[in-house]
């Protein structure tokens, strides 16, 4: 029998790191496949803001906390031989997150010099969802035309602009507010936040 398909999450150098780590620990303890890839900003944020500390070149999925080691694939960000540089390798679907304004400059131009932009570029032309989250203000015309050039491409913009309607209570709140859009715009069910409309949280 064949594994399913799993996701492609890619950690750039956008502050946020809470937001992948979070997203990490929800797909992996529901038994998702993740192929992960950390750009080397991406690792030195996670390590600034999280205090995960990452050896790209050695990697150890362990250092995640409450993450599944045995869920996540690691990929080098500068592995081009890997399946997620390749359009027939089978995917449900990619996450930057958080997104560099780099990044997204790349994505929007088709400049693939790491495999985050080619495996970004492979889902683009393979007409498979791509969710970039973005977390950057102000944002300048060239931030905005290059969310713009990526909606056009197929892409799902979708910044770290957590709601209050839910009327969170703890700072865990905001990153699952964030985190179950990612999930809903994935495809994957989830009850990580109280929805419009539902009773929140007491």
């Amino acid at each position: 029998m064949s594994v399913p398909p799993g996701f492609v999450v890619a950690i750039t150098g956008a502050s946020g790191a809470v937001f992948a780590a979070r997203l990490l620990e929800v797909l992996t303890t529901r038994g998702e496949t993740v192929h992960l890839t950390i750009s080397p900003s991406g690792a030195q944020v996670l390590r600034e803001e999280t205090g995960v500390s990452v050896d790209l070149s050695r990697f150890d999925a362990g250092a995640f906390p409450g993450v599944n080691p045995a869920k996540v694939q690691y990929h080098h960000h500068q592995d081009f031989m890997c399946g997620i540089a390749s359009g027939s390798f089978r995917t449900r679907g990619m996450v930057i997150c958080p997104c560099s304004m780099s990044t997204l400059g790349a994505i929007a131009h088709g400049i693939t010099t790491n495999l985050i932009a080619r495996a970004a570029d492979v889902h683009l032309k393979e007409r498979r969802k791509l969710i970039v989250v973005p977390r950057e203000t102000p944002l300048s015309l060239i931030h905005l035309e290059n969310m713009t050039a990526v909606t056009r491409a197929g892409a799902v913009v979708m910044p770290a602009m957590p709601g209050w309607y839910h009327k969170p209570q703890a700072l865990g709140d905001l990153i699952d507010f964030i985190v179950a859009r990612i999930c809903d715009g994935l495809g994957i069910e989830n009850a990580l936040a109280p929805r419009w409309g539902e009773e929140s949280k007491s």
